[in-house]
């Protein structure tokens, strides 16, 4: 019996090697952030015992054989450089799988992820070498490169197979397994690079983006298989060969004002999450083991929150009043870490339930105020505006700290900095996502309606006649009230 591309096993099925697409690379990602001393502390320092090199201590900086020795704005620009080759790629990347569709995009950022996390792995070889720094920066830039365009297919895909069906709760899956990837790089990573060292530990993060090229693989042929059994084939590439990049004039303001949400609510946690170990290390005195859980509880809560949120969110709606809500209860986050000793733990808990809630709601949003010739393009757009501000973030937050100087008064207080201006990119979360609900209340409250609502405007649509349906083609709610399956592919 043939499998049926219309069963909601099919698309469950083709979900889960569509979630293995990132896996690896979001492990990968922050695998920097948890080993932040590794890669700045120093081969040889005065803090020894005997032969033995210690652990950090209030008065020293940290030692051990496999350190590379980076200052603290180098290794911010191993995440700045990841946020701009995002923001100059992607948007070439959105259009280029709208008007080639998903199959090339699949194989060639995928590669991308597996040579660029390899390239990264061999400059971290090189280390004492004028040659280590420019190599594994050039590694981040093909990461970059990859990763963050081959979401933009993962997030195509999810829309076209879930659309008017579980659509947030399928963004809700993929994301959980996303940051299942982040997760397991904060508990295992530094027991790994423990006990086997630095080098092995990164070759094992590309050998995980080697599972993502395999399920580029499968996802390929189970999307061309479902493809040409809904009869969509030849629909989607008239509408690709209708699709030019001018095409970018005809987004709406609610586009734009949804992209910079996204953009400033970002700026605050993943600038955060980058160095957030060493900051929790370093104001409340924990080891390296211990702030790296903390830290990676932002990813925690995600991975277990999101799959929920997702079903919710698909029945509630409500995802404008939710991306303002986000912004205003995460300002406290960032405040309890500037001016307080509260036990971090609380802080980065509440961020990563701030933090479910605004992806599961955002990034859903998308596909109802683009036309739907154009998700892909409107995705990698929103994730080019998104890493253009993450990576100012971090070249910011890399010349705020400086050069390092362990945890000395000087060195708490330019902490307390960091936080003041992540503070500051959360209060702009606050107002863009303000306006974005005035002017969706304006076009009809499309992003907070719910599902109830929704069939019953697909109702009304169709009791209407066919100029009517013309007419409306261009407004916002087109992709949203439509008939039929989404031909975005």
């Amino acid at each position: 019996m043939a499998i049926n591309a219309n069963d909601r096993a099919y698309r469950f099925i083709l979900l889960f090697f569509n979630c293995l697409l990132t896996f690896g690379s979001y492990f990968c990602f922050d695998m920097p952030s948890v080993l932040q001393d590794t890669f700045t502390g120093q081969v040889n320092s005065n803090c020894s015992d005997g032969n033995k090199t210690m652990n950090i201590t209030p008065y020293c900086n940290v030692t051990c054989d496999d350190c590379l020795g980076m200052s603290d704005d180098n290794y911010n620009l191993l995440y700045a450089i990841y946020a701009w080759t995002n923001a100059l790629v992607v948007i070439g990347a959105g259009f280029l799988i709208d008007k080639l569709g998903n199959r090339v995009g699949l194989f060639l950022f995928s590669f991308l992820c597996v040579l660029g996390s390899s390239t990264f792995a061999v400059g971290a070889m090189l280390k004492g070498t004028s040659a280590m720094l420019p190599v594994m920066l050039l590694g981040r830039l093909l990461f970059g490169s990859g990763n963050g365009s081959m979401t933009i297919v993962q997030n195509r895909l999810t829309a076209y197979w879930f659309k008017n069906k579980e659509l947030a709760l399928a963004f809700g899956i993929t994301l959980a397994f996303s940051r299942l990837g982040s997760v397991l790089n904060f508990f295992l990573t530094q027991n790994f690079e423990g006990r086997f060292g630095l080098s092995w530990t990164l070759w094992g993060g590309a050998m995980l983006c080697g599972l993502g090229f395999i399920s580029a693989i499968i996802v390929s042929f189970l999307d061309i298989y479902g493809v040409k059994q809904l009869g969509d084939a030849d629909n989607l590439k008239t509408e690709s060969k209708k699709l030019r990049v001018t095409d970018i004039r005809y987004f709406s303001l609610s586009y734009w004002l949804l992209a910079l949400t996204i953009m400033f609510f970002y700026n605050g946690v993943f600038p955060f999450v980058a160095d957030s170990s060493k900051f929790i290390k370093t104001k409340y005195g924990f080891n390296d083991k211990t702030s790296a859980y903390i830290s990676g509880s932002v990813y925690d809560v995600s991975m277990i929150m999101s799959p929920f949120l997702g079903g919710i969110i698909d029945i509630i709606g409500k995802r404008g009043y939710l991306a303002i809500g986000c912004a205003v209860l995460t300002i406290p986050v960032f405040g309890l870490l500037a001016f307080t000793t509260v036990f971090p733990l609380v802080s980065t808990i509440w961020l990563g339930i701030t933090y479910s809630v605004a992806a599961a709601s955002m990034w859903p949003s998308i596909p109802l105020v683009v036309s739907q010739a154009t998700v892909g393009t409107a995705m990698g757009l929103t994730t080019s505006i998104q890493m253009i501000g993450i990576g100012i973030s971090n070249v910011v937050v890399g010349q705020i700290l400086g050069k390092d100087e362990g945890n000395s008064p000087d060195t708490l207080r330019k902490w307390k900095y960091v936080m003041i201006f992540l503070l500051g990119n959360v209060l702009a979360c606050v107002a863009t996502s303000f306006f974005l609900n005035v002017n969706d209340k304006r076009k009809g409250g499309i992003l907070n309606l719910s599902r109830k609502q929704k069939l019953q405007a697909q109702n009304l649509l169709a009791s209407d006649d066919q100029d009517n349906l013309s007419d409306s083609s261009d407004d916002e709610r087109e992709p949203l009230l439509s008939g039929g399956r989404r031909t975005i592919q």
